[in-house]
C-alpha cells in the first residue's frame, strides 16, 4: 500500500472517529460535517471524498463492526449452538457500548433502506440477515446442522429477534440492557428454536 493510500486510510478512520463522538453527543440530526471535519482538521470537502452524506457514517460504523464480529464467531471455539449464542450476545454487546442515543440515530436514519447507499447495495438488514445464514451454512457445513434445514427461514427469525430486542432498548430508552436481553433469549428459548435442525 503506497502512502498516500495510507493517508486516505487515517484521514477516513479519523472521520469515522469524529463523527461516531459527535453523533454519540448531540445526535446525527445536530452534527454538522463542517463539525466533524473540523474535529479532525480537514477541509469539508474532505469528507465528501469518503462519503456521499453523513447518514452513510452510521452504516460504514457499522459494516467494519459486525463484519469482525461474523468473523469471530466463526473462529469461536464451541459448538454450533455457542457460536450462535457468541454472534447474538456480541451483536447486542457492540449495540449497548456504542450508546443508546447512536443506536436509536441509527435505527431513525436507516429504517428507510432509500437513503443509505453502500457499494454492495445491500441494507444493514439484509448484511445482518446474511451473517446469521452464513453461521447456520457454517454448521452445515461442519456437520453439526442438518443440510435440510431452512437457512434463509431461520436466519430471517434470529435476525427478527435480535432487532425486535434492539428497538425495544431503544424505544425503553435504555431502561434494560440489551446484552442481558438477548442472553436471556439465549438461555431460555435458543435451543428450542434450533433443536430441530442440530445432528
Amino acid at each position: 500500500m503506497t502512502n498516500r493510500q495510507l493517508a486516505a486510510l487515517e484521514t477516513k478512520r479519523k472521520l469515522l472517529d469524529a463523527a461516531k463522538k459527535i453523533i454519540c453527543e448531540k445526535g446525527l440530526t445536530n452534527t454538522s460535517v463542517a463539525e466533524i471535519t473540523k474535529a479532525c482538521g480537514v477541509a469539508n470537502g474532505t469528507f465528501y471524498t469518503y462519503f456521499k452524506r453523513k447518514e452513510d457514517v452510521l452504516f460504514e460504523l457499522s459494516e467494519e463492526v459486525f463484519g469482525s464480529i461474523l468473523e469471530k464467531s466463526q473462529a469461536y471455539e464451541g459448538s454450533f449452538t455457542e457460536r450462535l449464542v457468541y454472534f447474538m450476545t456480541s451483536f447486542s454487546r457492540y449495540i449497548e457500548i456504542s450508546s443508546l442515543k447512536l443506536c436509536q440515530e441509527w435505527v431513525r436514519n436507516t429504517v428507510d433502506p432509500d437513503l443509505i447507499e453502500n457499494s454492495a447495495n445491500k441494507t444493514k438488514l439484509e448484511r445482518d440477515i446474511l451473517a446469521v445464514k452464513e453461521l447456520i451454512e457454517d454448521g452445515i457445513k461442519r456437520g453439526e446442522v442438518k443440510a435440510d434445514t431452512p437457512v434463509d427461514m431461520l436466519a430471517h427469525t434470529l435476525t427478527d429477534i435480535l432487532y425486535g430486542q434492539m428497538l425495544c432498548w431503544d424505544m425503553s430508552g435504555g431502561k434494560h440492557s440489551f446484552e442481558e436481553r438477548t442472553k436471556e433469549f439465549c438461555d431460555n428459548f435458543l435451543n428450542s428454536i434450533i433443536l430441530p435442525y442440530l445432528l
